[in-house]
């Protein structure tokens, strides 16, 4: 029986209505990021000889227990697997390419600029002009990003300097931290690894869409939104979002084009699963190579569970690790968008919450 408990001032905007996105969840989607580990632990539980004590008004925060009354806790993606520091340094994603470049691996030049307020209180002269010039120097295009954000979100390919201010400026309304990076073309890879075994890897591809002959974008747009609802996929997608209409502009296309019949079009320039990006299947031919060089910088980092992601210029995950580049890695990696892609996949993401399951409790 649940008692009342009194929350905390500092929790109680905590305790109000659901914002519009999540009332009526009652019988939640069982492939919603925020209460994906949630759903998949306490379906899986059994299976893994425990039991889960779920918060009850909100339902993605739990406890798990096991026979020897081990006992383990879990908030939305957040597993008690990595260190509290190296978690912290995982998301913060310039200070984890500097580390990263230390121990020798390969990242993607770019520097950090500041927020006008966070600039003042550093009293650093690298602000959004500081950017603008170091993007310059750079070479067009570049990308620019929120150096803690995650998801893809306020990611984007620029090549203007108008493009530019409007990315820069968007990142800081929300971000004190702007990243200016190089821009690589190439091959996008997520591998996920806990402990010593790579669990999923796949190539992102970008947000797109495939012309028929009649449709203009906006509404293969359309159709692919609706698409995902169909497919039980909790990807919302933005149409007011400017970088949709920023690449289009990029590729002198418009909302209203019309593409040739089976001709794609990207409308992202980052390939993040949840901003409506694809996976395509990469575990089954993966190098070697490419397991171990993703288990030693998990490890590097400190580290159990990390989402390691890889840039290739030329080749693909199957050929040796030659050319490559560390983009960023996540200590709490979202595999919700990866396990509604198919059977497969979805099989693979319980088999890797089972071994979460094996890994807790022996911590």
């Amino acid at each position: 029986m649940w008692r009342k408990v009194e929350v905390p001032g500092h929790l109680r905007a905590l305790d109000r209505p659901f914002p519009a996105e999540d009332r009526g969840r009652t019988a939640r989607p069982a492939r919603s990021y925020r209460w994906f580990i949630a759903d998949t632990l306490t379906r899986l539980a059994a299976q893994a000889g425990a039991t889960i004590d779920l918060e009850p008004r909100y339902g993605f925060v739990g406890k798990i227990t096991f026979p020897a009354g081990r006992t383990s806790y879990f908030h939305a993606q957040m597993l008690d697997l990595n260190p509290l520091g190296s978690s912290e340094l995982a998301s913060d994603k310039d200070f984890a390419a500097y580390f990263l470049a230390r121990a020798g691996y390969p990242v993607i030049e770019g520097r950090p600029f500041y927020g006008a307020k966070l600039g003042r209180m550093l009293g650093s002269d690298q602000n959004i002009d500081a950017a603008y010039r170091y993007a310059r120097s750079l070479g067009w295009p570049v990308i620019v990003k929120p150096n803690s954000s995650s998801q893809g979100r306020g990611v984007a390919k620029v090549s203007t300097r108008a493009n530019f201010y409007r990315a820069a400026r968007a990142i800081h309304r929300d971000n004190k931290v702007l990243l200016v990076q190089r821009f690589i073309s190439g091959r996008d890879y997520r591998l996920v690894v806990l402990d010593d075994a790579v669990i999923s890897a796949y190539e992102r591809l970008p947000l797109s869409v495939v012309g028929d002959g009649r449709s203009t974008i906006r509404q293969l747009f359309d159709r692919k939104q609706r698409e995902f609802v169909r497919a039980g996929r909790d990807t919302t997608l933005d149409g007011r979002d400017f970088r949709i209409e920023m690449h289009l502009r990029e590729q002198r296309l418009r909302w209203g084009s019309v593409l040739p019949p089976g001709t794609a079009t990207a409308l992202l320039a980052n390939k993040n699963l949840s901003t409506g990006g694809d996976a395509v299947e990469a575990l089954d031919t993966i190098h070697p190579g490419f397991v171990g060089l993703a288990v030693a910088i998990t490890a590097e980092m400190g580290l159990r569970l990390c989402g390691v992601d890889l840039l290739l210029p030329s080749g693909s995950l199957a050929d040796p690790p030659a050319d490559y580049a560390v983009i960023e890695i996540n200590a709490a990696p979202g595999l919700d968008n990866y396990a509604s892609s198919g059977a497969a996949q979805a099989a693979r993401v319980d088999d890797l919450y089972l071994a979460v399951f094996k890994a807790l409790r022996r911590r």
